[in-house]
């Protein structure tokens, strides 16, 4: 039969007879751990025991007999006496690495925690070198004292954006419509058409005994290609700036040349009394919209 220590499952064959009519106080030679040991739990171990026990047996089982033998000398004389004291065994504290109260710590924690920092870099140079080239920023050069570009540069360059705007200004309207109000708040015309008035005069006649208002002018060419010259738009106007007549006319010349000239002239028989002013202009859709054609 085998009893098997409770402590580290290490199993011995003992003769149930050294146990005795009482249950015995026994000692594991492989942990030194001290059990009762009764009949009832010995068991028959036909096969090995688990592979912890069996590592166990191998290793205590020339020492056991002998012990048991010892065991059973030392109690046979004393199976009348009172149940013995079970033996003291010594076993460490586990507060016996700690240092006393007061005293002064025996490890420098910082030092161990630089210490394994430095080995858990060692252990993982060639990773670290990867993530550090991956994520390496470009080198910049330092900025030197002096501007990339000069005052006077700049003041030219401005200058030159300035000069463009005002000398192309009909084709930044006619890329940024928005623009125009700009040029009007500066005081500058924009001319989309490419047409403008010149020696502009009104006069008075009278034919037949009645008066004839007359309006003369130059149309000048201010574009770089030839332009096809619209009908012109004369309107009169009151004193509040209502029109209160208005006519259209075709001009002779159809087409215009850059630069070139056409002159124009028309008459107004018995113009509205109430009129202030006399507008030129050309006609447009707008015209075209309003029925005015």
């Amino acid at each position: 039969m085998h009893i098997v220590c409770p402590h580290c499952t290490t199993s011995y064959a003992i003769d149930l007879a050294t146990l005795g009519s009482a249950d015995r106080t026994v000692r594991c030679s492989r942990c030194k751990g001290v059990w009762l040991a009764r009949p009832d739990d010995a068991v028959d171990m036909a096969a090995p025991a688990p592979a912890m026990a069996a590592a166990g047996q191998a290793a205590g089982h020339e020492d056991a007999a002998a012990e048991w033998e010892a065991l059973a000398r030392e109690d046979a004389p004393e199976e009348d006496a009172p149940e013995e004291e079970t033996p003291h065994v010594d076993s460490p504290s586990i507060s016996a690495g700690w240092p006393a109260e007061g005293a002064a710590p025996a490890v420098d924690w910082a030092s161990a925690a630089r210490a394994d920092a430095y080995d858990q870099d060692a252990e993982y140079p060639k990773r670290a070198w990867g993530f550090s080239r991956l994520f390496r920023l470009p080198a910049f050069s330092p900025i030197s004292g002096k501007p990339a570009i000069g005052l006077p540069t700049a003041c030219a360059a401005m200058g030159a954006l300035v000069l463009a705007l005002i000398i192309w200004r009909n084709d930044v309207v006619r890329l940024l419509p928005q623009a125009a109000a700009f040029y009007k708040m500066v005081g500058l015309d924009v001319n989309l058409r490419g047409l403008g008035f010149k020696d502009l005069k009104i006069t008075n006649e009278t034919v037949d005994g009645k008066p004839v208002l007359v309006i003369e002018g130059v149309i000048v060419g201010e574009s770089r290609k030839p332009i096809e010259l619209p009908r012109l738009r004369f309107s009169v106007r009151d004193a509040q700036g209502a029109e209160i007549y208005a006519w259209n006319a075709v001009l002779e010349q159809t087409t215009l040349k850059p630069g070139e000239r056409a002159w124009f002239k028309s008459r107004l028989a018995s113009p509205p009394p109430e009129g202030r002013n006399i507008d030129v202009r050309f006609f447009s859709k707008r015209d075209l919209a309003g029925g005015q054609a």
